[in-house]
């Protein structure tokens, strides 16, 4: 018998055996659960795969993560070490980016001496078809579809449960399926399904749409058991690829297409793996794991104040206004500006400073209110301001006072019922406040200068130069000259850095506008990052404006200005910027360098109302004269966290270079996720593949759509069932 049809019959016994499995399995089935629990009713555990993404091994499956999960997997298998980062935005999307250091191949000495190569790839998966009695979850992924494509692949895959036991089949093009198993059915559709061709992605970046579902596939598949004892689940898989036709020639044998391999639950957040692959080599791993979405922290904050007899008439108003506006910010976290009586409402002009919910910030403030405020007084306003703009007006009835507990349920003394007229006086408030015929009470301008010290983190890797860090002291200052405006400054010193490790700056047709990067940091000790003069004005009732100029970033000197059309409680937000700007000296003192343009944008925001998804579209010019679009996703979870990523396409073409257009990922999360206190206070970090010139854009501090956030009251009555104490 030739070796031709040997290999065909072994295909075939290997397919058979894998479908006779799920074919005995599939009509038992039915006795689970329709959400196929385990025997003790709990939803088995899924890992991230070596390349990062739900998976097995080398292999993916259909499963995905619970809602929000960000994981970080770290993985070796000779000669391939993995640092992958997975998302769930959606129960029905993974998205990931991966780098993979190839510790027998190099950069290339002439950029990066001995360094070992490290590829970069996006990638993706989509739930098809949720899991049912008879009918699989089946799911659809793209590996390595926007990077160099050197272990790209797409692939069509299935999973079911059997109580303790999770099956997974699949069929897998490029990397995944290159042993070629059998022709591709997708054939019938042209000529360029049935060979899979190299497809030049030049430096890397793009996407690689013409190889999709081409070439020979092959099927992959494998079985997950959750063993009794919990912590510990073992897999085997059965993979695609024959490893023959390696990226970079690089052909790694393979004794057996079998990998078994087990997954130790350290705990809720930590996984370590090991795995027998390939039938001859050790793989080792970790994964750190945290749910975005249901991320709490029990606070201790103060209890809501006592509430006493509503005060008499008072002859020394002004003394016991300025003790209203000292509990008023200690328990109920408003920085109060004015307070003010207006016929039988009571007036707060404020900003909020330690909770999130502004129901807390209300109801609590009710009652330090009740405990001062006249018996006349029927309602309580919160006229709430951010540098200066009035962004709403919030109007809530003195009685009934919510109960000490603020737990909120139908029914109870303090109810949405209760407070629908509020909601219509916050939806009156879009007109500006007339503060001419309100009796003043309490007037306090606040700290004419304040400051903050606090470290900072810089890093960089991906490119050539390995894993680059600068770790900051950094001193945040701030002076008011009125309401509408204030110096800021940032003051940022070096502790700790290895940028002298920075030396391959890429080749750029483009003004070097960006990739100077290097040298800012690496000739910087103490450096002016910030200082700058703002000013902002309430145009009229749905326009807002800001100026500003100074040193406007580490890189960029100059002057601006930013128009705002916000609608009070609208969906759709316009934002028009224009700048013109001189690049700054590398060592971020005071001096100014030749280069000079003006940048500005068109920006449309949108509450898209979809999984509380906020879309961005922007078009402008860039720091590099180039003309194009940002295009921006992000998604808000209830825990508050925000995930989002973006990309800019330019008209530089060619010219742009590695990475063919610019893009990156972000992170903003709640800093009191992680404290027992509340507080309003935002931490983000960001991720971009390269530092490039194409589509930059210049790092403005202040934006008015986050200084008129408040403009929008989106979740407001369902955060009254998270104020509980």
């Amino acid at each position: 018998m030739s070796a031709e049809l040997t290999g065909v019959y072994r295909f075939r016994r290997r397919v058979c055996a894998l479908c006779g499995t799920l074919l005995i399995w599939l009509p038992a089935a039915h006795v689970c659960a329709q959400e196929a629990e385990t025997s003790e009713g709990e939803v088995p555990p899924v890992f991230q795969a070596d390349y990062g993404g739900v998976g097995l091994m080398e292999t993916p499956t259909a499963r995905m993560a619970p809602l929000g999960t960000f994981s970080f997997t770290y993985s070796e298998v000779e000669p391939y070490t993995n640092y992958a980062f997975s998302f769930q935005p959606f129960e029905w999307m993974e998205a990931g980016f991966r780098y993979t250091q190839i510790e027998n191949r190099l950069y290339g000495r002439a950029i990066a001496g001995d360094r070992d190569y490290l590829d970069k790839g996006v990638d993706l998966k989509l739930s098809l078809v949720d899991e049912r009695a008879y009918v699989p979850e089946l799911a659809v992924g793209f590996r390595d579809f926007g990077g160099t494509g050197l272990f790209g692949s797409e692939y069509l895959v299935a999973n079911k449960r059997w109580y303790d036991f999770d099956f997974s089949l699949g069929v897998g093009w490029g990397y995944l399926g290159s042993r070629g198993d059998f022709s591709n059915p997708f054939g019938v559709l042209g000529e360029r399904y049935k060979e899979r061709i190299d497809e030049d992605t030049g430096q890397g970046g793009d996407f690689n749409l013409k190889q999709l579902f081409s070439g020979r596939p092959s099927v992959f598949g494998g079985i997950q058991y959750h063993t009794p004892f919990e912590p510990l689940t073992l897999q085997v898989e059965y993979e695609g690829n024959d490893y023959e036709s390696e990226p970079l020639d690089n052909p790694q044998d393979q004794d057996s297409p079998l990998n078994i391999g087990a997954r130790f639950q350290v705990n809720d957040n930590l996984t370590l793996s090991a795995a027998w692959e390939r039938g001859n080599t050790a793989m080792l791993g970790a994964t750190l794991s945290v749910g975005l979405a249901t991320l709490t922290q029990t606070k201790n904050d103060p209890s809501p104040v006592a509430v006493g007899e509503p005060a008499a008439a008072r002859t020394e108003q002004g003394e016991s206004w300025d003790d209203a506006a000292k509990q008023l910010s200690t328990n109920a976290g408003i920085a109060t500006r004015r307070i003010s009586r207006d016929g039988n409402s009571l007036v707060v002009e404020g900003s909020p400073t330690k909770y999130r919910s502004m129901p807390e910030a209300e109801l609590r403030a009710n009652r330090i209110l009740h405990n001062f405020a006249d018996a006349d007084i029927e309602q309580f306003r919160y006229r709430w301001v951010e540098r200066g703009l009035v962004a709403r007006e919030d109007s809530l009835p003195r009685e009934p006072l919510p109960a000490d507990t603020f737990i909120v349920e139908p029914g109870s003394v303090f109810s949405e019922q209760d407070y629908r007229y509020g909601v219509a006086a916050v939806a009156a408030s879009a007109k500006r406040s007339r503060r001419d015929s309100e009796q003043p009470l309490y007037d306090d301008f606040g700290d004419v200068f304040s400051w903050r010290l606090s470290p900072g983190l810089r890093q960089n890797y991906g490119g050539p130069d390995g894993y680059l860090y600068q770790v900051l002291a950094k001193l945040d200052t701030q002076l008011k000259t009125d309401d509408h405006g204030w110096f800021s400054g940032t003051l940022g010193y070096t502790l700790l850095d290895n940028f002298d490790n920075f030396d391959y700056i890429a080749d750029s047709d483009l003004p070097r506008v960006r990739t100077f990067v290097a040298r800012y940091l690496d000739e910087t000790e103490l450096g002016i990052y910030n200082l700058q003069y703002t000013r902002t004005a309430r145009l009229s009732d749905n326009w807002f404006g800001m100026a500003y100029a100074g040193y406007l970033e580490q890189m960029y000197a100059g002057a601006g200005g930013e128009v705002m059309y916000r609608p009070f409680n609208s969906n759709v937000a316009f934002g028009v910027d224009a700048n013109w700007v001189r690049q700054r000296d590398f060592d971020t003192q005071f001096g100014l360098r030749d280069y000079e343009t003006w940048v500005g944008n068109a920006t449309a925001y949108i509450d898209t109302g979809f999984k509380d998804v906020l879309a961005k579209v922007s078009v402008g010019r860039y720091l590099a004269k180039d003309i194009g679009t940002t295009l921006d996703f992000s998604r808000r979870f209830d825990s508050g966290v925000r995930l989002g990523a973006f990309a800019t396409f330019t008209d530089a073409g060619d010219d742009y270079g590695e990475g063919g257009f610019d893009k990156g990922i972000y992170l903003s999360m709640p800093l009191d996720l992680f404290f027992n206190k509340s507080s309003r206070n935002y931490a983000s970090v960001g991720w971009q593949p390269l530092t490039r010139d194409g589509g930059a854009q210049l790092a403005r501090r202040y934006s008015l759509y986050g200084l008129t956030d408040m403009r929008s009251i989106d979740g407001y009555w369902e955060s009254y069932e998270d104020v509980q104490r």
